[in-house]
């Protein structure tokens, strides 16, 4: 018998919001506290702030009626890079930031590619991370004709990042085949009518198009064929398919969504309609449609300048520290930001505590190695006392104010071992401070509610145990959050090892053309300075006597390169020199190379910050430059429990289990490898080698749709073109690199004690279903899932096969079953191919059918069912005799920006 497992904690996962930090509320139906932030590299100008104004002004109106009254945008904060002028009129952020906004303005992904969209990895329903505008888009309006207005174009994106729904369009497809055998535009709804043509060359001031073909493989409209809408329409749905028609006002609902479509919104949110979806969302569970009579007032704005970095180290110095060597590891890895990792020209200061709390340091400038060293030379030497934390963070507040600073937008980073069950009577305190604060806890018995600080305030958290590179890991994460990537410290090596006694560590580390700026090779020990050799790609070595220790007696010692680092491979080798073993590190950091161009970075985070078993989390992992995706790497994810049991996960971008698009820079992975209960800790590591990295030049998903032009009155008026990236260049090779990055920790709860449980989770449902004839066989392949989810590998399948697409849909189990007793489970990852001839079923032209597959565990637990397939015989005829398909134009006057022109049809 097989169970059909439906886990109520694994589909909460999905409506659950990723680990990025949001101060949107939706109170009384208005949203409050959207953040729309300017990269610093973007001009000051502003035009650019009225048209923002105007957009969101716009959008909130079409909101309001698209969702049936239910919600508008009430404030709206516009965040002003510190690059531009001071402004009577700016106020000082509190939480907000470029690196947490909801609304990115910013250069474009492609060089002159101005189409909107949203970096949205995530589930169906789940939210996604910020939205992109480019400021032509904001600026040109030669764009509105392609997008339609801003306002509806910020709609269109709005829905992809709350709401967690897709696109009802497929560039990659944008033609399938209905059941009732027609030939349809792949769109939502199909109310929406035009015409399907190919465009030749438009040469002399005329241009040519004709009526598209089929295939004689597919049965599709051949490569090239364009759905060309009408300008004027009667279909009110829908605004994730073309937002830009002016008739278009609605979302598809449960009657109007188009299910055959092979778009990404059926693929996730099987089949459901973008409405459906956005009904379920935690924003309309509890709102009503307004019932006054007159629209909601127009959104108010404030703008805000970015300020000046302050950072104030909170250090917990309690008795406890003195374990383990935590002190130590703190004194090091305190060190290491503060020479490493803080920006130049920020504000550091530092407290420490333990049952009552010391300001070392006000804030002090970084300017030069000797502003380090005046603020490290006081970092603790001694552990001992209670544990304090709210009298910590009142020290940091007080650190700051005696500087002249504002708290608010100021940042603390607070590291802690102890217990303390008194964080709560400082809790209002903190909100109304306005501080960002970031926690770090180290050890096991590290305070439950220390999390809360970090999830109030927009910070990031973290937690340190056994790796004994983990607080280096945490500090290096913590940089600015301003936008400027090329200020920001990049990590490219942790590596700690137990050597035993006259024994060599080696390694290599590869120094890439994106960075080289401020490199430093940081070696640690336990026992006795080792004996230090590194060498640079053009054989230049250093040798132990370059790697300068300082006072502190932390065993640390460093080497800053001079200039800019080689590009090539470095390669070091440390000689445990004393007879016992002892622990060594070897941490490498560096910056970008120029600051116009951005360094290839990663960054990780989980799904969401809590987790209870047996629900999974999904690791992500984002590596890209600038913001082009790299492809074609290994990345690895090492997840530390609190007793230092570590799972190790190879990430995939392959568009298949808890992967949403494959070739997209996010890798992901399913996480169910629970060991007890308590704090989690994430690293990733992210290596191109063997020159097999890419740069991935495509057009992002999730994004406002290009219009090529519409017709009016007869005439197909055309957009201004959009550019195009040649196949031989859409994937751009770069240089081998290595990257590591923390991806904060995350909190386990209900989990059984370590050991072997049973499974209670099916395989991943399959997402990447094909289908195709090959004579009179179907032809399959898709992403093997595993034993449980994206791991190990399933016991069977399940095929099933119908000329119904409903039927398939709405009733799996009663439809026509494939013999698969010959196809055996490949591990999770894997390709998979499977060939059957449609018994008993007869083939003629225009034969259509539609499968689905389903995958069964060892444990008989069976995985949602797949993405639907369809797979067509198509007996091609010659091509005279080829009906023309779609509206027949014999004659049609083209116009560009009004310009009159010939058109002539084949």
């Amino acid at each position: 018998m097989v169970l059909c497992l439906t886990v109520i904690l694994f589909l909460t996962l999905h409506l659950l919001p990723g680990m990025k930090s949001s101060m949107v509320n939706l109170i009384n139906n208005g949203y409050d506290g959207i953040v729309i932030a300017i990269n610093p590299s973007v001009p000051e100008d502003a035009k650019l702030i009225q048209n923002i104004k105007e957009m969101v002004t716009e959008a909130s109106t079409y909101l309001f009626h698209a969702t049936k009254r239910r919600v508008y945008f009430r404030n709206v904060s516009i965040l002003i890079p510190m690059t531009w002028k001071s402004k009577s009129e700016y106020l000082m952020p509190k939480q907000e930031s470029y690196d947490q906004a909801e609304v990115i303005v910013a250069n474009p992904y492609l060089k002159h590619g101005n189409d909107p969209y949203t970096l949205q990895y995530g589930r169906c329903g789940e939210k996604g991370q910020y939205i992109h505008f480019t400021p032509d888009f904001l600026l040109n309006n030669n764009n509105l004709p392609i997008y339609g207005s801003r306002g509806r174009a910020f709609v269109h994106e709005w829905a992809h990042l709350r709401w967690g729904i897709f696109d009802e369009y497929n560039g990659d497809q944008p033609f399938y085949i209905s059941r009732r055998n027609t030939i349809e535009a792949t769109r939502c709804s199909t109310h929406i009518t035009g015409t399907n043509v190919i465009f030749k060359k438009c040469q002399g001031g005329s241009c040519i198009t004709r009526p598209c073909r089929r295939d004689s493989q597919t049965g599709l409209y051949e490569a090239k064929c364009t759905f060309i809408p009408e300008k004027s329409q009667t279909a009110k749905e829908s605004i994730m398919f073309m937002q830009s028609l002016h008739s278009v006002t609605e979302f598809c609902t449960e009657k109007t969504h188009n299910t055959e479509a092979p778009n990404l919104q059926n693929r996730m949110c099987n089949g459901k309609s973008t409405w459906d979806v956005i009904m379920n969302s935690t924003d309309f569970q509890n709102t009503s449609p307004m019932t006054e009579m007159n629209p909601p007032t127009h959104p108010t704005f404030s703008l805000l300048k970015s300020k000046q970095r302050v950072v104030c180290l909170v250090l917990d110095k309690s008795g406890s520290m003195s374990s383990e060597d935590r002190l130590f590891r703190m004194n090091q890895a305190a060190e290491l930001y503060l020479i490493q990792v803080i920006e130049k020209d920020s504000l550091v200061g530092m407290v420490t505590f333990d049952s009552v709390a010391e300001i070392r340091n006000n804030l002090t400038k970084i300017t030069d190695d000797n502003v380090y060293k005046n603020i490290t030379a006081n970092l603790p030497q001694k552990a001992s006392g209670g544990t304090s934390i709210c009298r910590g963070l009142k020290a940091g507040f007080q650190a700051i104010i005696q500087s002249h600073q504002s708290t608010s937008g100021s940042e603390i980073i607070l590291l802690t071992d102890g217990e303390d069950n008194e964080i709560h009577l400082c809790i209002e305190e903190v909100k109304q401070s306005g501080v960002i604060i970031h926690t770090i806890a180290l050890g096991p018995s590290a305070a439950e509610e220390l999390e809360t600080l970090s999830d109030m305030t927009g910070g990031n958290q973290f937690y340190a145990n056994k790796d004994i590179n983990g607080l280096t890991n945490a500090f290096s994460r913590i940089s600015s959050r301003s936008g400027s990537i090329t200020q920001q410290t990049v990590q490219l090596e942790s590596k700690a090892l137990g050597i035993t006694g006259k024994k060599w560590l080696n390694g290599t580390v590869p120094i890439d053309s994106t960075i080289g700026n401020d490199t430093f090779f940081v070696v640690t020990w336990t026992i006795q300075k080792p004996e230090i050799l590194l060498q640079d790609p053009k054989g230049k070595k250093y040798k132990t006597s370059d790697f300068k220790e300082d006072n502190l007696n932390i065993h640390s010692a460093r080497l800053r390169i001079p200039g800019i680092a080689e590009t090539g491979t470095w390669t070091y080798s440390l000689l445990n020199n004393h007879a016992s073993s002892q622990m060594l590190t070897v941490t490498v950091t560096t910056r970008a190379r120029s600051p116009t161009t951005p360094p290839v970075t990663a960054t990780a985070h989980m799904s969401r910050n809590t987790a209870h078993y047996p629900s999974p989390v999904i690791v992500y992992a984002q590596v890209s430059q600038g913001f082009l995706p790299v492809l074609g790497i290994n990345v690895t994810a090492i997840i530390e429990t609190e007793d230092g049991h570590e799972v190790t996960l190879e990430l995939w971008d392959n568009g298949a289990g808890a992967d949403t698009v494959k070739n997209d820079g996010i890798y992901s992975r399913y996480f169910t490898d629970y060991h007890g209960n308590g704090r989690y800790s994430l690293k990733v590591h992210a290596q191109a080698r063997n020159n097999m990295a890419r740069l991935s030049l495509r057009q992002p998903q999730n994004k406002a749709l290009y219009i090529p032009g519409y017709i009016e009155n007869g005439k197909i008026i055309l957009n201004p073109p959009r550019p195009e990236v040649k196949d031989d260049l859409a994937k751009a090779e770069i240089e081998d690199f290595n990257r590591l990055t923390s991806g904060g920790s995350f909190t386990v709860s209900g989990a059984p004690p370590p050991g072997n449980h049973p499974s209670v989770l099916p395989p991943n449902k399959i997402i990447d279903l094909e289908a195709k004839f090959k004579e009179y066989h179907i032809q399959l392949s898709w992403t093997a899932p595993g034993n449980v989810l994206d791991k190990g590998k399933a016991n069977s399948y399940i095929i099933r096969i119908s000329k119904s697409f409903v039927d398939l849909q709405e009733d799996f189990d009663n439809a026509t079953l494939v013999n698969t007793s010959s196809l055996k489970p490949k591990e999770a990852g894997s390709v998979e191919n499977f060939e059957f001839k449609p018994e008993p079923f007869r083939i003629e032209n225009g034969t259509n059918f539609y499968i689905a597959v389903r995958a069964i565990n060892e444990a008989n637990l069976i995985s949602e069912v797949s993405n639907i397939a369809q797979a067509i015989k198509f007996i091609p005829m010659p091509e005279d005799s080829v009906p023309a398909l779609g509206t027949k134009i014999s004659a049609i006057s083209l116009a560009i920006f009004g310009l009159a022109m010939i058109l002539s049809i084949f």
